[in-house]
């Protein structure tokens, strides 16, 4: 089929959550997601904060959806599996001048109605954070942390689930307008589609292009991170920010602690011209752990395991600098085009408000039904690592891949990895396997259970050893033999 009720362009946490929510309706929906995998972009390469709406404007979008987003975040984690902490937030004044924004910051709070906001003493905070310095800080419990591409995934597995059809590596090459009928040309063929949501990201002003003249431009921001070792998980135990700077409207560099046991540094805020430089460097790996150290001074040396960045959509220039809202419209020039322009943070946590919003949009175009089948399954089950010694040897007894340790430094066995690559979504990339089951995340990072995973893909997926990627359809793994094999 390639005429659909709505198709969406981007397969990021924005247009997975939008697939998800109108799953639910007796509807024909196509994503549509350049990339081998969902989640692939930004969505993956973030703190994976769930934000409690005190940085954004009274009124405005980010603070709208920031706040509604936060409240269905603990039942969505019910719903589909994926892992939830409420582990709440320090924002960390140095000294009695940046207390005075702490101020400011619990006033846009209570007005957000954002609960259970406190500005407490630097000695109090020591109680809580042993390790963390500070004069004063303002406690933000709504705060949680989440893994975003287990969020992306999971939306984006159950709406497949209910029949919405994801397209990976299928980039929109065209779009053209014909009465009610918008007719999209794509490296895979040829679709049309009655509504079209533009939720491509870095890309948006691209797809806007297609179809009219736009009045907006994006401008990419790098953020770079750096990833902690698991020993050194008990240096805190809820996230650190400091007073965020204000002219990158941006939150600064803070310590975050992750789901699986790791801590991130980061992010930096870096104004670049390509979107797709996402190259990390040793200078801004300095710069981190330094400002790091202002909140935490007994941070150790040489704990870094790993580096990421990821590139921040943003609609006001370095010149400029500051805050920019987002846009969320149908257009005006192209009625049906529905525009999700300059998401940026907190979009991880508006993600949900915002796929309800789209569907309110498309709800005035399309008389919406209810599905009487409409199935939720959770897709993030307790790792066999997790299991007690009596699960783990009748796992085995069923199952002898069970068995089989695949990644040691995660302790992720043949079966989980097995289970990653026949996924709803046909994404078989080492990287699919990895944000999936965490094969490849540990300390030696894919050292010891790359060459395992291959033979997994090779042997029990029949996939051409040549044709395994890494991430994406252009990274292959391999390029060639070092040597022919010899005859038997």
């Amino acid at each position: 089929m390639r005429n659909f009720h709505i198709a969406i362009i981007g397969g990021g946490v924005i247009g997975s959550a939008i697939a998800w929510e109108l799953s639910k309706y007796n509807l024909n929906v196509v994503a549509f997601e350049k990339s081998s995998d969902v989640a692939s972009c930004t969505s993956k390469a973030n703190s994976g904060v769930i934000h409690s709406g005190i940085n954004s404007p009274t009124g405005s979008l980010k603070a709208r959806f920031c706040i509604e987003g936060n409240r269905l975040f603990q039942n969505l984690s019910d719903k589909l599996g994926f892992q939830l902490k409420w582990v709440g937030k320090y924002i960390a004044a140095k000294n009695k001048e940046e207390s005075k924004e702490l101020e400011k910051l619990l006033k846009v709070g209570v007005k957000n109605g954002v609960p259970g906001l406190e500005i407490i003493d630097g000695k109090d905070v020591k109680n809580k954070e042993p390790n963390i310095s500070c004069y004063k800080a303002l406690w933000v419990p709504t705060a949680g942390i989440i893994l975003p591409y287990s969020f992306t995934i999971s939306l984006a597995e159950n709406a497949v689930k209910n029949n919405v059809k994801f397209m990976l590596e299928t980039e929109v090459l065209d779009l053209q307008k014909k009465e009610d009928t918008f007719f999209i040309k794509t490296n895979k063929g040829d679709f049309q589609s009655q509504i079209l949501v533009n939720s491509a990201g870095l890309n948006c002003r691209d797809i806007v292009s297609m179809l009219e003249k736009p009045d907006f431009n994006v401008y990419p921001s790098r953020g770079e991170y750096l990833v902690l070792d698991k020993k050194y998980c008990n240096l805190i135990n809820s996230m650190i920010y400091p007073v965020p700077p204000k002219k990158l409207g941006v939150l600064g560099i803070h310590i975050t602690p992750t789901i699986e046991g790791n801590i991130l540094l980061g992010p930096s805020a870096e104004y670049i011209d390509d979107p797709l430089d996402k190259i990390t460097t040793k200078k801004m790996m300095e710069t981190l752990f330094d400002e790091a150290k202002e909140l935490m001074p007994s941070l150790p040396n040489n704990s870094a395991i790993n580096a990421y960045s990821g590139i921040r959509c943003k609609l006001v220039s370095k010149e400029k600098g500051g805050w920019a809202d987002y846009r969320i419209e149908e257009s005006k020039k192209t009625p049906g085009l529905i525009n999700l322009i300059g998401i940026e943070s907190p979009g991880l946590t508006a993600a949900p408000a915002i796929a309800k919003e789209i569907t309110k949009i498309v709800s005035k175009s399309i008389k919406l039904k209810i599905k009487e089948n409409f199935k939720t399954i959770k897709f993030k089950n307790k790792r066999f690592s997790e299991l007690s010694s009596k699960e783990q040897s009748n796992l085995i007894k069923k199952d002898e891949s069970y068995g089989r340790m695949v990644c040691r430094c995660e302790n992720i066995t043949e079966y989980e990895v097995i289970k990653a690559l026949s996924n709803p979504l046909g994404a078989q990339t080492l990287s699919s396997v990895k944000f999936r089951c965490r094969a490849g995340m540990g300390r030696c990072q894919g050292g010891f259970c790359t060459q395992r995973i291959v033979r997994i893909m090779a042997e029990k997926f029949k996939i051409d050893i040549n044709k395994i990627k890494l991430k994406s359809k252009n990274s292959n793994l391999f390029y060639g033999r070092t040597r022919e094999k010899e005859d038997d």
